[in-house]
């Protein structure tokens, strides 16, 4: 019935139900894009910047299959026009994934159609895949994402920029497309109404709606798949720089432990020359490891390993002033660490605290698995221990004790190890330095459990997570 009045041209009811259709048509488009971006199949085809022959079909399949049933839909049900996107979508596969694709997907389009009598629905369909698959070829990727469905905001600048500087504009001329492809469809229609179906109207002010609707419909997945894009490309820049910044802290602390180690050999070379040859020995020993190309993580009971090697320099070099005394719980060494965290809070301990004291002191290791399932560190010393700091220079995850008197130990080691764990970890850290003058300093650290074997870079999550959270405020601000 409705198709009737639409071909027999009532103007009152024919134009009415084309407005009604054009806004439905909108937000049948946006749900739609906004249900395929939701699944995690079709939103990694479409970040994927190198598709398959194999992941294209199954891109059009995805698209294709729900938008077939809407045109099967709009024959089926009256006042039911707005399901039919089939123009729309054929125009979006070209530009996405090519003529060959786009034109697999119109064929598939056009089969209910085609059933239904409307024999100029497939050979339009595949000159509408062709030319929008055509135009994707030519431009480029980024021009083709930008594309705004807001015409006028699209033909003032394009005013504007050509005033300045006249250039080809890609993006108008895919407007330009779209809406001629537009106009010709609807005259199509008007010729062969039961032959081809597409929305028309002899009045003119509701053909010029039918036609900067078609872009409009195009441009809104095209913005929703491209915010989509653009939150992945964040969260992979965000990642890469997280490794950046935790290889350069990595770098730093490599260089400050070499210096102060050959510091202590420097002094024994003449008084006691043997024991410096052999702590020259032991330290290629931890100079072959850190020029390994080592990991981030390793094993607790392979970085407890290491600074063995460390401890034994410098229990050469102290003699029975230093002491060590480990209590390490047994299932922690299977645990994953970051590498390099125990010998910078060692160090720590042994420059700061016990070698100004003339008896010199313990040095205790600690290790356990606490009842919340994460894994506890501690290194402890009973040096001199260091005055409160104001406010501003307490440590990073800091508790109250920490606040009401500790000193936070602002060298190269400590801010280093604080740094790392706050980028590892994020707020699934703690870090707290308690330290009372005369009778010594404690540095624990509380850190989730990884098992050997696991993947370290997953506990980069909560971090990416804060870090696109900062980014979307910033956006919403701007």
């Amino acid at each position: 019935m409705v198709q009737g009045l639409l071909h027999v041209g009532i103007p009152q009811v024919k134009d009415s139900l084309i407005l009604i259709t054009l806004l439905v048509e909108l937000g049948v488009a946006a749900s739609f894009a906004a249900i395929l971006a939701r699944t995690a199949t079709f939103k990694n085809l479409l970040l994927n910047p190198h598709r398959s022959a194999r992941q294209k079909l199954a891109m059009v399949a995805m698209i294709t299959i729900p938008l077939t049933l809407g045109v099967w839909l709009r024959i089926r049900v009256p006042n039911f026009l707005a399901a039919d996107l089939s123009y729309e979508a054929t125009i979006l596969m070209g530009l996405l994934l090519g003529p060959g694709a786009a034109m697999i997907g119109g064929a598939t389009l056009a089969i209910p159609a085609l059933a239904h009598g409307e024999y100029w629905t497939l050979p339009v369909n595949l000159a509408v895949a062709a030319i929008a698959g055509g135009y994707g070829q030519i431009t480029d990727r980024e021009e083709m994402w930008s594309f705004s469905p807001m015409i006028d905001l699209s033909l003032y600048r394009w005013v504007t920029r050509n005033l300045r500087r006249p250039q080809f504009d890609r993006q108008i001329l895919l407007l330009v497309l779209i809406t001629v492809m537009q106009f010709g469809t609807s005259m199509l229609s008007r010729r062969y109404p039961t032959r081809f179906f597409e929305l028309h109207s002899p009045d003119w002010l509701v053909e010029l709606a039918i036609c900067a609707c078609a872009p409009v419909v195009v441009g809104i997945p095209l913005k929703i798949w491209n915010s989509i894009r653009i939150e992945r490309q964040l969260e992979e820049q965000s990642r890469l720089l997280m490794e950046a910044r935790l290889d350069a802290l990595q770098r730093q602390i490599n260089p400050h432990f070499l210096f102060n180690t050959l510091n202590s050999i420097a002094s024994l070379v003449r008084s006691k020359p043997e024991l410096a040859r052999e702590m020259i020995v032991k330290l290629a020993n931890i100079l072959r490891v850190l020029l390994k190309n080592r990991d981030a993580f390793v094993p607790f009971a392979e970085e407890l390993a290491f600074t063995d090697d460390y401890l034994d320099i410098e229990v050469v070099r102290f003699g029975e002033k230093l002491r060590v005394v480990k209590e390490i719980a047994e299932e922690t060494l299977e645990v994953v660490v970051p590498s390099m965290l125990l010998q910078p809070l060692i160090e720590n301990s042994i420059k700061h605290g016990l070698e100004p004291r003339i008896g010199g002191g313990t040095v205790t290791l600690r290790s356990r698995i606490l009842q919340d399932g994460r894994l506890l560190v501690e290194v402890e010393d009973d040096g001199i221990g260091m005055e409160a700091e104001p406010p501003e220079f307490l440590p990073w995850g800091s508790n109250e004790a920490a606040r009401a008197g500790a000193g936070s130990g602002n060298g190269i080691g400590m801010r280093n190890v604080r740094e790392r764990m706050e980028v590892l970890y994020g707020n699934q850290a703690e870090v707290d330095i308690v330290s009372r003058p005369g009778r010594g300093t404690r540095v624990r650290l509380v850190m989730p459990v990884l098992e050997a074997g696991a993947a370290p870079w997953a506990q980069f999550g909560e971090a990416l997570q804060a870090t696109w959270a900062d980014v979307a405020r910033t956006i919403t601000r701007g």
